[in-house]
């Protein structure tokens, strides 16, 4: 975004019952507003709490800047967000929605993971632990459908 901005405020009055404005005009911004209500669903149910713990985490832990659990929600949510692509990472890294999904301040907290952390993170998954976390994906469903 380059430094002149534009403050452009829209109003729907004629749509919804009470006031909405809508204003433009902050550095910080995205267009992923809507993975808050993954972040809700997410909250209520503990999925990727579930399925994250299932992982075993065998890096350095003096070289670790992500847990593993804010890998884990970081492309659940980016692929919740259309962004399948791990490539996706480097330009999503510092959006402000992204960061408030993991619990990080939107200006001020430390961005997310690259997409080279994203990648070892991937592979690094082996078959017992993507049975353990498929096995808590099943559990969840059958409980929420008990």
């Amino acid at each position: 975004m380059n430094d002149s901005t534009a403050t452009e405020r829209l109003l729907f009055a004629e749509i919804f019952d009470k006031p909405v404005v809508m204003e433009f005009d902050q550095r910080q911004g995205s267009s992923d507003g809507g993975a808050v209500l993954l972040k809700a669903a997410e909250r209520r149910y503990g999925l990727v709490a579930a399925m994250s713990g299932c992982l075993r985490d065998s890096r350095q832990a003096g070289k670790v800047d992500h847990p593993l659990q804010d890998l884990f929600k970081q492309r659940v949510f980016s692929i919740g967000c259309g962004y399948a692509d791990a490539n996706n990472s480097a330009r999503l890294a510092a959006d402000p929605m992204h960061k408030m999904l993991l619990d990080r301040d939107p200006v001020t907290g430390l961005d997310m993971a690259s997409q080279p952390t994203l990648s070892r993170f991937e592979n690094a998954v082996g078959p017992r632990q993507l049975y353990s976390t498929g096995a808590a994906l099943a559990e969840s469903v059958i409980e929420r459908h008990a």
